[in-house]
């Protein structure tokens, strides 16, 4: 069983008073359905329905009380009513009036927990579904980051040394092993339970393989029409080897599809948790202004699946050092998606910071609101003076912290820009990601004005 590190939120969720119904959301295989059978545990009675099940559908499709319904609930699941009982309600995007009974849990029985998930396509292009506005909570589950594939690995006091910043330079090569390991699994939930358990890579590619069908025949099922069916199903074919790259949407992947029909379905997809179109951003203070007329970069749901769909798992797995894989484009997206796993909320997203003067383009490969700064990250080896993006941005900003992702040790260098800014930059190992808002609270100064 690989321990999540969402079932905290759940159970600070189910430990305020003031809760809501929560929805879960995600992309399909995230590990949804297992994280609420775990966290089920700690209570009296567990109520589960898929909405997958015509019979489960139909005891939503009554115009009946909320008791009646709970006590509906409770006969076809076998089960009394406990002091504690939680209710879960997977795959509810199959029936909007048991999204609609979302309001009514939460404003005639609040003493019960109720949990929702769905997945995929089915909970957007259906636009006749729409959450209760104010009644509803949310949290996303996204692939298992590093920590958790340690702990499905067995290996715990290396999370709790990463956890506590004290790996030393002696066992710096034995984590970044283990990190590349993790870059070429992925953090899909089975895929890495079969790693853990097998401790192979060449049975993965049956998971990854039935990943990849189920969400092309989503597409199938639930695209809107035949055009929109088409260009979903170009992209979940071609666009894994583009992962990280910047793109533009008209004609992309060599498609004749224009740009209009494209965004769509990025768009789409977007929604279902699968991909993310990552915008620049060209501002040096707070908040971060995403430019949606510039190109974005692409970057999907997992590494792992990108190394299989992309057919460059072999060069991962042969790579001395991730950041020299595929052109530096793996290392960047594994940076990207465990960025990602450092917010829970459905909000957030990615952003990378561009400047363009004089025909000359900069770009930083990431920027994250730490309290009120906006701090660069690079993900590159090499000497501090050919980071020349890092150095214009920082010559503008009113702080001095900037981070460099690499295979190296961790350490902290004094770096003096071509304008004569002094900043200190962050060489941060990539294992230590997990930890980088604790590591930049450590080293915060006072902004100057």
């Amino acid at each position: 069983m690989i321990k999540r590190k969402e079932l905290k939120a759940l159970q600070d969720w189910a430990s305020d008073g003031n809760r809501k119904p929560l929805v879960l959301r995600g992309a399909r295989q995230v590990g949804k359905t297992t994280l609420v059978n775990e966290f089920s545990k700690t209570f009296d009675t567990y109520l589960y329905l898929n909405l997958e099940n015509s019979k489960m559908v139909a005891l939503f499709e009554e115009d009946n009380s909320m008791e009646e319904l709970l006590m509906n609930i409770c006969l076809v699941c076998g089960k009394s009513r406990g002091e504690r009982t939680l209710l879960f309600i997977d795959e509810i995007q199959n029936s909007p009036k048991a999204v609609a009974r979302l309001r009514y849990f939460y404003e005639e029985m609040p003493q019960l927990y109720v949990i929702a998930a769905g997945s995929l396509l089915e909970s957007l292009i259906n636009v006749s579904i729409s959450f209760p506005v104010g009644r509803v909570q949310y949290l996303v589950l996204r692939p298992c980051c590093f920590l958790e594939f340690l702990q499905a690995m067995d290996k715990q006091m290396l999370v709790d040394a990463i956890q506590t910043q004290s790996i030393s330079s002696a066992i710096h090569p034995m984590i970044m092993d283990l990190f590349n390991l993790y870059t070429l699994v992925g953090g899909m939930p089975e895929v890495v339970a079969s790693f853990a358990r097998k401790k192979e890579v060449v049975p993965l590619n049956t998971i990854f393989e039935s990943l990849l069908i189920s969400y092309r025949d989503d597409v199938e099922k639930y695209a809107k029409n035949e055009t929109n069916k088409n260009v979903l199903r170009h992209i979940l074919k071609n666009g894994w080897k583009y992962a990280a790259e910047r793109i533009t949407l008209g004609n992309f992947a060599q498609s004749a599809y224009k740009a209009r029909e494209m965004g769509e379905a990025f768009r789409a997809l977007e929604k279902t948790s699968l991909l993310e179109l990552v915008y620049p951003t060209t501002t040096y203070q707070i908040p971060i202004i995403q430019e949606n007329k510039r190109s974005p970069k692409l970057l999907w749901l997992d590494t792992g699946i990108v190394n299989y769909a992309a057919g460059i798992q072999e060069e991962i797995a042969l790579s001395n050092d991730i950041q020299d894989a595929w052109r530096g484009r793996i290392a960047e997206h594994i940076v990207g998606q465990e960025l990602f796993t450092l917010d829970n909320r459905p909000s957030c997203h990615r952003d990378f910071w561009v400047r363009d003067a004089n025909g000359v383009s900069s770009e930083v490969d990431f920027v994250i609101q730490h309290k009120n700064q906006i701090i660069p990250i690079e993900v590159k080896s090499g000497h501090n003076s050919k980071l020349k993006s890092l150095h214009l941005f920082m010559d503008k900003v009113n702080h001095d912290m900037a981070v460099r992702v690499w295979s190296q040790p961790f350490s902290v260098d004094n770096v003096i820009t071509h304008q004569g800014k002094h900043f200190r930059l962050i060489n941060l190992p990539f294992y230590y990601l997990s930890e980088l808002p604790a590591i930049l609270d450590k080293l915060a100064k006072p902004v100057q004005p």
